[in-house]
């Protein structure tokens, strides 16, 4: 079978039964809808939503069937509730939500599940429900934080420094991403100058959320208009560009494609 369409969303009711007989591979991308900086669109679901398509479309070449869920466009509540505009669920809204998305899809035997996360403030609760989902059906639901990997990737793509120096919220890797794959939306005339050294109650940011006590890092319950300079963290989106992306998307979807084939064959095998 020659797959054509990617999207769940794009099947009608006799093709989608017809997949669901093919026991396919579904990819749940998650996202958020928040401040990334001035210059980055605030639907960062966008770029899951994107990733997750390039992952079906290049899983379905090595033979795989693969289709792409409706992106759930809003995150867990952390650090972002000062920005006008901005939507997120509480926890356990969020928790409710991803629990009844899966069980809707386990209910008629799709368990090939795989979740694409591109939102930090998701993480414990993904965790909460999917681990729950372990241990009452025994199936392994991986979830793939596609922006801490990329993360992972950035230094052997721009060398150990310059990572250090650009990695962080509202810039990388999810500005150089963006700059990629939906160059239209980001508005690089307004990416911001960096702002290192910021200090707050006293001491130096370490990151959203966290102070440096000499050296020893201190939580703080402080939303991020506190400890970031307009939306952006640490790093300095200026070192970001498309090149960098288009890297980036390219790792992620090779090991995109790896975890689809990791879990069919794990699902043959009927096995841990």
């Amino acid at each position: 079978m020659v797959q054509t369409k990617f999207h769940m969303a794009h099947l009608t009711a006799s093709e989608m039964r017809e997949a669901v007989a093919r026991a396919p591979v579904i990819l749940l991308p998650l996202g958020s809808f928040e401040d990334q900086g001035p210059h980055m669109p605030m639907g960062d679901y966008l770029l899951a939503d994107v990733m997750a398509e390039k992952i079906a479309r290049k899983s379905a070449e090595a033979g795989h069937e693969v289709y792409v869920a409706p992106v759930l466009p809003f995150g867990g509540a952390d650090y972002f509730g000062y920005m006008p505009g901005g939507i997120a669920f509480s926890q356990t809204t969020l928790q409710a939500v991803l629990r009844d998305m899966l069980e809707s899809l386990l209910r008629h035997g799709l368990t090939r599940l795989i979740i694409l996360n591109g939102h930090g403030g998701n993480c414990t609760m993904i965790h909460d429900v999917t681990r729950s989902l372990w241990l009452r059906d025994q199936v392994i639901i991986p979830s793939f934080y596609l922006w801490r990997v990329a993360a992972g990737f950035l230094p052997q793509i721009v060398g150990a420094e310059r990572a250090a120096q650009s990695g962080g919220h509202g810039a990388n890797p999810l500005t150089s991403i963006g700059m990629h794959l939906l160059p239209d939306l980001v508005r690089e005339n307004r990416i911001p100058e960096h702002k290192a050294d910021k200090t707050v109650w006293g001491l130096k940011v370490a990151d959203f959320g966290t102070l440096d006590l000499d050296g020893a890092l201190i939580s703080v319950p402080l939303e991020g208009d506190c400890t970031a300079s307009e939306g952006v963290g640490r790093g300095n989106p200026q070192l970001c560009s498309a090149e960098t992306g288009a890297r980036l998307t390219e790792k992620l979807v090779e090991t995109g494609v790896r975890l689809v084939e990791h879990v069919v064959r794990q699902d043959q095998k009927n096995t841990i």
